[in-house]
């Protein structure tokens, strides 16, 4: 598992604008190119130190298309318009920006691997494209220097924590095969749990519908939701209270998580610091995990989650 207490010590992560492409950089002695795009929600500079090559996904907001690598400050604008009513909409990275994603990323090193780990497909059909995209540049290929597309079956930093996996694997001095495999025999044990206590923002993205979302404001119903094995969200327990809600999520994450002693909890929330750093501190003291690390959701996940909510990400038993 990757540990993450000294990354914050030696991070001090200042999230700046990033106007262009992240720089990224390929040691000679690397086995294979690791690979994902901006909604795995991890912060540029750990990207940047552990050699991830990330694509910039895009969202609108009143007409006008952005990429999704937004500064603190603008994050913070983003969901205040999201407060104020306004409803961004993402869009997917089509099959030709992969190809020339992934044919930039091989410029330099032709004969190296790629391993790409992409947004849930349950979620979006990005990964799907990305997938098209390897299979025409692989018959093209003439070397062994394949590109694998992995879809996470994940979102946020639930596929940033797998990305981070990749990394280490490489630096391990496995193979592209071997992360692959590994990988995709892993990510069914990484479990996601998240709640709200607004449905508002589910609902205008289709992920609620509307008499759902108006009994659950009026009952003050609080959903604890949840990714299956194939990376479908939907609901695990419907709770009345944020309180109630928080203490449920404790007692599912227990009930699921394997060796919490050796690994990290991973929190993402949007827009709630510090509501997410009181859960994780509660929850990494009931739940016994050797540390946790905390990212903010950025602009693409968080066009259809909105505001307020917080999500935990860790290994444990294989997802239903």
């Amino acid at each position: 598992m990757h540990d993450t207490k000294a990354l914050r010590k030696r991070y001090k992560i200042r999230r700046a604008r990033r106007s262009g492409k992240r720089t990224f950089e390929v040691r000679k002695m690397d086995q294979f190119i690791v690979a994902t795009d901006s909604g795995c929600d991890l912060p540029p500079e750990l990207l940047k130190e552990n050699k991830i090559a990330a694509i910039m996904l895009h969202y609108d907001m009143n007409g006008e298309s952005f990429e999704d690598n937004a500064s603190a400050e603008e994050r913070k604008e983003f969901y205040e318009k999201m407060r104020r009513g306004t409803t961004p909409k993402t869009t997917q990275i089509n099959e030709t920006r992969f190809e020339e994603f992934f044919r930039g990323l091989k410029k330099d090193r032709p004969d190296l691997p790629i391993v790409y780990i992409g947004l849930g497909g349950a979620l979006s059909g990005t990964c799907r494209n990305a997938q098209k995209a390897a299979e025409k540049l692989n018959a093209e290929e003439t070397t062994n220097a394949k590109i694998y597309a992995i879809d996470s079956t994940q979102c946020s930093a639930g596929y940033g924590l797998l990305a981070l996996t990749a990394a280490r694997l490489r630096d391990g001095g496995k193979s592209a095969e071997e992360c692959v495999n590994f990988i995709e025999e892993h990510k069914i044990r990484l479990n996601a749990l998240c709640t709200t206590d607004d449905l508002t923002y589910l609902r205008r993205s289709g992920r609620c519908s509307f008499a759902a979302a108006l009994i659950g404001g009026i009952l003050k119903i609080c959903p604890v939701l949840t990714l299956d094995g194939e990376g479908n969200l939907g609901v695990r327990k419907r709770v009345r209270g944020y309180q109630n809600t928080v203490k449920e999520m404790f007692t599912l994450v227990k009930e699921t998580v394997e060796n919490a002693g050796e690994q990290t909890l991973y929190i993402s929330h949007s827009d709630v610091e510090e509501r997410a750093k009181e859960f994780g501190e509660a929850l990494k003291k009931e739940a016994g995990f050797k540390d946790v690390f905390y990212t903010e959701i950025g602009t693409v996940i968080g066009s259809h989650c909105g505001p307020g909510v917080i999500a935990a990400f860790y290994y444990g038993k294989p997802r239903k």
